[in-house]
């Protein structure tokens, strides 16, 4: 895993690329690739990589250059098939130099063009310049596990980046607040589709391929997930239970590939123990395991992964984080992060990859699972609300409904007011709002009409709504799968990738091999999601292989106790961060409504964490990035290093 980013002025600019602005960018993500730099710079193009050395050590320096000197690449991620591909390319006459990946790529695109990403299997961001063309080649993996941002000038120039903040550090944008994308930030933790909190800073779409040629841009879209059944005559659940474990033992075989020591982050659920079973039997020596979990004792579930640990024998490390800790790191993470933390338990993601970065450069984790077999609760939820709201408003007269939602309307708390008794039985209102941050109708009451207008009215759900539209599923099942596939995972995946590269770690995510994607997406829905339980085929899977206690565990989340701590020590934040005379004289928000939030939550009548959380998170961001403010200031200080050397130890 690495650092990329490059500049490609227009004819139409009349500019050449200033090295230092290109040093600039690529030292900025330096965290990304420690181990190794280069630029290359012809004319109007400038091309920048920092390394982190995984496969062929001592080789692979970028940018690489092919046999004649008419391409040159930088690559950021992993193609675990490209030793399949040697024989071959060999055979038609190119010559390797090195034993990496990068070259395969770069003789791929010889002798296959944009359609040489359909041949690769793993986690990638690249870009190519073609001299003979003039064309600069970018692409991006299918799920959008690897980054990758960028800037289109009006005069056609190009910046692009695996972070944002080099793209700010070579001035290709002001950064300023993109309200177009603030509705949609506010209700789903992070901003949907190709836009971001930064005014035009686009992200390429995972997978999706861009093309620059003086100036003009095409994207075009080269995967995309399906739910069409295949048709398997005569396949038992038995038989797809097996495909599915095969395919699934071939992923994590692929993601051990590398030249450096390599482990795992177990947390004792179903999904990271299931890599560790399988990855124990793909390895001789013990697997390295690391764990975090917080001081408190209801943010603590490290006996979990101590059991799986136990059970297949792991060399297993933990990190316990404190509140003061926590709250010391954030101001330095949301920087890593480029965007407000979605969630408090990314903070938890950069001290256990600290923790590895002790022992290992490459480790394997489990996102992906819930997305792809049904692993929420709000999926049989939305399911189950929207059938029987169906019926209940057909058959119940309206007068009995309204008389029903007063006596719910007056039970504070009460988890009826979250079904159909108390909504409207359609998606945006059973699915959409009733597991947003901020709803519409909170939106309404937040924001200041000044800010409603500069967003042109709320509409938070445009992106799902869009995703909804696009997918070739039939079920209410696997339309909500591919609307999170496409939004709420992309979110996980950047948290993922930030917190891990904040400390110079790649990380693999064995359940996002797209080939086990293709598979899982058009099995029967009885197979992802039966009855009341989740990720069946797993659990199937897994049966006898896995601890009972873990196989049957419910599933917990991550536990973060952020709302206690705003609630007791750490009520200075809201005080400086939500409070304070700097966020409400942004005149962003409405000060009576997140002053009746903060009172409701401190005195025990709403838990309004997850909000609180979202608008500390966006006022640290907004001073870091839009004022460009070194953070160090009001309740939370800027991170110690001592304090994180006590992590690490």
């Amino acid at each position: 895993m690495c650092g990329i980013n490059g500049i490609a002025f227009s004819s139409r600019s009349r500019r050449r690329v200033d090295p230092s602005v290109l040093k600039s960018m690529r030292d900025v993500i330096t965290h990304r690739g420690p181990d190794d730099e280069g630029i290359f710079i012809e004319d109007g193009i400038g091309l920048g990589h920092r390394r982190l050395s995984i496969v062929d050590v001592a080789s692979g320096h970028q940018p690489m250059t092919n046999e004649d000197g008419s391409l040159h690449i930088i690559y950021n991620g992993e193609i675990y098939n490209h030793a399949d591909f040697r024989e071959l390319l060999e055979a038609r006459g190119h010559v390797y130099q090195t034993h990496c990946d990068t070259e395969t790529i770069l003789h791929l695109y010889e002798e296959y063009g944009d359609t040489c990403v359909e041949h690769l299997r793993g986690m990638f961001a690249f870009a190519i310049w073609d001299r003979r063309k003039r064309e600069l080649f970018i692409a991006r993996d299918r799920l959008g596990v690897k980054p990758l941002y960028y800037v289109h000038t009006d005069n056609g120039s190009l910046y692009f980046a695996s972070e944002i903040k080099a793209l700010l550090e070579a001035r290709a944008v002001k950064p300023e607040l993109n309200f177009a994308a603030f509705s949609d930030y506010l209700a789903n933790h992070a901003t949907s589709g190709e836009d971001t909190l930064f005014v035009n800073v686009k992200r390429l779409m995972p997978g999706h391929t861009l093309t620059w040629r003086d100036g003009e841009i095409k994207i075009k879209k080269y995967w995309d997930v399906s739910f069409a059944k295949a048709a398997q005559n005569g396949h038992s659940d038995r038989d797809y239970i097996a495909e599915w474990s095969d395919l699934f033992r071939q992923s994590v075989k692929l993601r051990l590939m590398a030249d450096v020591p390599l482990g795992m982050f177990l947390s004792g659920g179903i999904d990271s123990s299931a890599i560790a079973a399988v990855m124990s039997t793909l390895v001789d020596e013990p697997i390295k395991t690391f764990s975090v979990a917080f001081a408190e004792r209801e943010a603590n579930e490290l006996e979990y992964a101590r059991l799986v640990s136990r059970a297949f024998k792991t060399d297993h490390h933990e990190v316990v984080i404190t509140a003061e800790q926590f709250f010391h790191a954030l101001p330095e993470l949301i920087w890593h992060e480029d965007e407000p933390l979605a969630h408090p338990s990314s903070v938890a993601l950069y001290f256990v990859s600290e923790l590895a970065s002790r022992h290992v450069k490459v480790v394997l984790t489990g996102e992906g699972s819930d997305e792809l077999m049904a692993g929420y609760a709000r999926y049989r939820k939305t399911i189950l609300n929207l059938a029987l709201g169906e019926r209940y408003h057909r058959m119940v007269p309206s007068s009995i409904r309204h008389l029903v939602r007063d006596q719910i309307a007056g039970m504070t708390g009460s988890k009826l007011q979250r079904t159909f008794l108390n909504l409207s039985p359609d998606i945006e209102s059973i699915y959409f709002d009733n597991f947003a941050v901020f709803t519409r109708s909170n939106q309404d009451q937040l924001l200041t009409p000044e800010t409603i207008d500069r967003m042109g009215g709320i509409d938070p759900y445009a992106g799902v709504r869009r995703a909804l539209s696009e997918t070739d599923a039939n079920s209410l099942l696997d339309r909500l799968l591919y609307a999170d596939i496409k939004t709420y995972l992309h979110e996980l995946l950047m948290k993922q990738d930030q917190m891990s590269m904040a400390a110079s770690v790649e990380s693999r995510v064995p359940f996002l091999d797209h080939k086990l994607v293709e598979f899982t997406s058009a099995l029967p829905e009885r197979l992802k999601l039966n009855r009341w339980t989740t990720k069946y085929v797993l659990r199937q899977s897994m049966k006898g292989v896995l601890p009972e206690q873990i196989l049957t565990r419910p599933k917990m989340g991550f536990p973060v106790p952020i709302g206690a701590w705003f609630s007791g020590a750490y009520t200075h934040a809201l005080e400086e961060y939500v409070l304070g005379s700097r966020a409400m004289d942004r005149g962003i928000f409405n000060p009576e409504f997140v002053r009746t939030l903060v009172s409701q939550h401190q005195r025990g009548e709403a838990n309004h964490s997850e909000r609180l959380w979202s608008l500390v998170n966006l006022e640290i961001w907004l001073r870091r990035f839009i004022d460009g403010e070194n953070m160090s200031a009001g309740g939370l200080e800027s991170v110690d290093e001592s304090v994180l050397a006590t992590a690490r130890a």
